[in-house]
């Protein structure tokens, strides 16, 4: 299978779809709860499927319609899953308040992180030895897994929930989106042994509940999803052409030395609308238990390392910096480039293609939908779910990643 598309939720099924056509090539049962989240292996060969308490991990090249195998261990909904880029390994994050990293050749436990809210997403840093997680409080974490603590603790507006978290395919990037519909992007800077998270820019990208962001393959586009019923398409390509129209309309207009008692440097946008907060919640206190991977499973670029964020930890502020993405004059935002509409219900998940040019959607309406995102139209529409579909998985990678 070169592509591998599948969706699923409330209706306790799992649908695999043939991409171009739009027919429904096999039909799985998940009997046990909603399903919540789908991930499929780098390498094609498993899908994953988030559930009330466990993940169960289906062959997908196999007619076995029962999983391969189970990961019980969570006391709540899961809300996240992702792999290792080998399939080594695999992260989970819950409302029980936890973060678990699994080994997936035994199915054992190998580490446990702590929130003190509901975990609602979780994400594997490119470099294989981060992971970053975001909760109903309003934080985002980042977990050492070489050392096995939380570094950094990001708090963008205390307590105002953390939905979703996405981090950049080149590690350049991190995005989180809140329930007030609120995207926050920071830089992750890689210095000497250090990682650095600076924050860039911020938002609102939707009125109402935001579900979703994802950031594109190729680190040109972010996606968003709302219970508007909408997603949304931002550019974060300094090349876009309006992008580069204002660029170049602020060169011109740049004071010269001098002139006016104008100070030598290029004018910044207005961050009149940037988010402040400040936060009192520490970091928790992770808890590892014991662990059968090698130290080359946890293996990571330069060993990041930092220190947890302390209670009395200076005001973060969001303004719009020089080296961020390209924002709109005209609107304080990234640019958004289409707003896709057509789903009459909330928009819960999305994927992207492999080349960025291509979205699918998952809705409350029992649909999905692909769009092609140059034109903002629908290729094709996905009917088979008879509830509300709100997870979807995508991989139509070449070669296994």
């Amino acid at each position: 299978m070169s592509v591998i598309l599948c969706t699923a939720g409330y209706d306790h099924t799992i649908r695999f779809w043939e991409a171009l056509s739009g027919i429904c090539s096999r039909t799985l049962q998940h009997p046990d709860s909603q399903v919540n989240r789908l991930c499929i292996t780098p390498d094609k060969r498993y899908l994953a499927a988030a559930g009330h308490t466990n993940v169960k991990l289906y062959d997908i090249k196999s007619s076995n319609p029962n999983p391969v195998m189970t990961f019980d261990g969570h006391t709540n909904n899961i809300t996240g899953v992702a792999f290792h880029c080998e399939g080594k390994w695999m992260v989970t994050s819950s409302e029980d308040g936890t973060v678990k990293v699994w080994d997936t050749r035994s199915g054992s436990l190998q580490r446990n992180y702590v929130h003190k809210a509901p975990v609602n997403d979780v994400v594997i840093h490119p470099n294989q030895g981060e992971l970053i997680s975001g909760d109903r409080a309003g934080t985002v974490r980042v977990w050492d897994l070489g050392e096995s603590v939380c570094t950094h603790q990001l708090i963008p507006e205390d307590d105002v929930a953390v939905h979703s978290v996405s981090v950049a395919s080149d590690g350049s990037l991190l995005c989180a989106g809140n329930k007030k519909g609120n995207v926050y992007i920071w830089r992750m800077i890689q210095d000497s042994e250090v990682t650095r998270i600076v924050p860039i820019a911020t938002f609102q990208a939707h009125k109402d509940y935001l579900t979703r962001v994802l950031l594109s393959p190729d680190v040109k586009h972010l996606a968003t999803c709302s219970a508007d019923h909408t997603a949304k398409i931002w550019n974060l390509d300094p090349d876009y052409p309006p992008a580069k129209a204002a660029a170049a309309a602020r060169a011109k207009a740049k004071p010269k030395p001098g002139v006016n008692g104008a100070a030598n440097g290029t004018a910044t946008p207005s961050s009149t609308d940037s988010q402040t907060s400040t936060g009192d919640d520490t970091a928790a206190t992770p808890q590892g238990s014991s662990s059968d991977l090698n130290a080359s499973d946890f293996s990571m670029v330069g060993s990041p390392s930092g220190t947890a964020a302390s209670g009395d930890q200076p005001q973060q502020t969001f303004p719009v910096q020089p080296d961020g993405p390209p924002m709109d004059p005209s609107t304080g935002t990234l640019y958004l480039e289409t707003t896709l509409a057509n789903h009459q219900r909330w928009v819960w998940d999305c994927a992207f293609s492999a080349d960025s040019a291509y979205l699918v959607t998952v809705s409350s309406d029992h649909y999905a939908r692909l769009w092609e995102l140059a034109s903002g139209q629908i290729i094709r529409q996905y009917s088979g779910h008879h509830r509300g579909a709100v997870c979807v998985a995508l991989n139509d990678y070449s070669e296994p990643r």
